[in-house]
């Protein structure tokens, strides 16, 4: 009511009171000239009204202006209590709850990429539980448009439960016939949809567009600042993890102790052995924390390996590295491969028998994928499980890590790459374990020769 009182009755009234005005000072004028009292007092007292009205009006809009200025700063201050856990029914409930008022919809709704999260309508607060995305939603998601239906009634339905009943029994509703799909956007991606739907198409106008718009870009802001602090506790915490682990002491003292025993029955092997050291530990503080190509980072591993050989003995570990042309420039974050080779050494080596580690780096499609091979002693599922859990420290003291949480590596990946890369992990007890990095739209592009 007050945006259609500024921007349609108020421009009129203005413009009319300026007509009056401009007559009764025509008035007053030839009064006053003519000597006519009663005139100029009857045009003088009109003009003061009229400037009385219009003061007033011309203070309408300041006021309403800053009344709606200090409602949207309410609004966004408490959205962002809820945006800042990210897109969940809980939260995403809440929030169409505070913004269901602000609008003429009936109805609004929030989805991820997947599903409905939350449904709340005009007559009861309901909720979804989870119905896949509908066509128009998909579409609205792939566009990153906002994007106004018609006859949606026909396309979609929401499955709800009152929340205001202990009843677990869900029901079909309809969507409205007219609604404006707006994408929430996080760092260029599509991460939802904020959906308002209305009673009759005749409703769905530029303002209310415009407010669905605005409402929408709050909440991508919103989601946007949690995912970068997100990120930036994410690159703290794997920094950190990093740091830690490349002091590592178990393999510091054992290779100073072997350099040590060298120095009496082989001289020349412990000064290469203290070369290759002294080369693997200035690599690994030089890359833990910048990109590196992936090829030196498998050259990091080799040193590593060639350490370990020389405590257990050449024979012990018996290694392989096969990589596809053009993946050895792809970059990397340093420290991604050497730690799942490290647990395949510590972990997985047999007491009599040599173990294998195969290192194959391959494309698939878009993505490059990193397998980390050995016939070791292998794992079941649920101890497999595991090595996603926990920190760097507390896999050190129980003594079932690998100085580095394999968290850790799938958290930097992902940080890095994006949605769709990680890591997975096959194994079987007796059998060996296969670790498999993802790398998503990284592969190197084939060059293309005209004959």
């Amino acid at each position: 009511m007050k945006r259609w009182f500024e921007e349609s009755l108020g421009p009129i009234l203005y413009i009319g009171l300026g007509v009056v005005a401009i007559v009764l000072i025509a008035v007053l004028t030839w009064g006053i000239g003519a000597r006519n009292l009663m005139a100029a007092m009857v045009s003088g007292g009109g003009l003061a009204v009229v400037i009385v009205i219009g003061g007033s009006l011309l203070l309408v809009p300041d006021n309403m202006r800053y009344q709606e200025t200090e409602r949207m700063l309410r609004l966004a201050s408490v959205t962002l209590v809820h945006m800042r856990v990210g897109l969940d029914p809980v939260s995403c409930r809440a929030v169409c709850q505070l913004l269901l008022p602000e609008t003429q919809a009936a109805a609004i709704a929030m989805t991820d990429t997947e599903r409905t999260l939350a449904y709340v309508g005009e007559k009861v607060s309901l909720y979804g539980t989870g119905t896949l995305n509908s066509a128009p939603t998909r579409e609205v998601l792939e566009s990153k448009r906002i994007q106004t239906f018609s006859g949606l009634d026909k396309l979609e339905w929401v499955e709800v439960r009152d929340i205001d009943q202990d009843s677990e029994e869900s029901r079909r509703v309809q969507a409205y016939p007219a609604a404006i799909f707006v994408p929430l956007v996080v760092l260029d991606n599509a991460v939802g949809v904020l959906k308002l739907y209305y009673q009759r198409g005749a409703e769905v106008d530029r303002t209310q567009m415009a407010i669905a718009r605005g409402l929408a870009d709050l909440l991508s802001t919103q989601l946007t600042v949690a995912e970068l602090d997100r990120q930036a506790e994410l690159t703290a915490r794997a920094e950190i993890k990093a740091l830690q682990a490349q002091i590592n002491p178990h393999f510091l003292f054992n290779t100073l102790n072997t350099i040590a025993s060298f120095t009496r029955t082989d001289p020349t092997k412990a000064r290469d052995l203290l070369r290759e050291f002294s080369v693997f530990y200035r690599s690994t503080l030089e890359n833990s924390q910048t990109l590196v190509p992936l090829s030196a980072e498998i050259e990091q591993t080799e040193r590593y390996l060639h350490i370990e050989k020389a405590r257990f003995g050449e024979d012990r570990i018996i290694e392989s590295v096969r990589i596809e042309d053009g993946c050895g420039d792809v970059m990397v974050p340093g420290f991604i491969v050497q730690p799942i080779v490290e647990n395949a050494v510590r972990h997985a080596m047999n007491e009599d028998d040599a173990l294998h580690i195969d290192i194959q780096v391959a494309t698939d499609g878009n993505d490059v994928l990193v397998a980390v091979a050995d016939d070791g002693l292998g794992m079941d599922e649920e101890v497999a499980a595991r090595l996603f859990e926990g920190s760097s420290q507390e896999s050190s003291r129980s003594g079932k890590g690998t100085g580095i949480a394999l968290r850790n590596v799938a958290d930097r990946i992902e940080l890095y790459y994006g949605k769709g890369s990680g890591v997975e992990v096959i194994s079987r007890p007796g059998e060996g374990t296969c670790v498999t990095l993802r790398l998503v739209n990284v592969a190197p592009e084939e060059d293309v020769f005209e004959q």
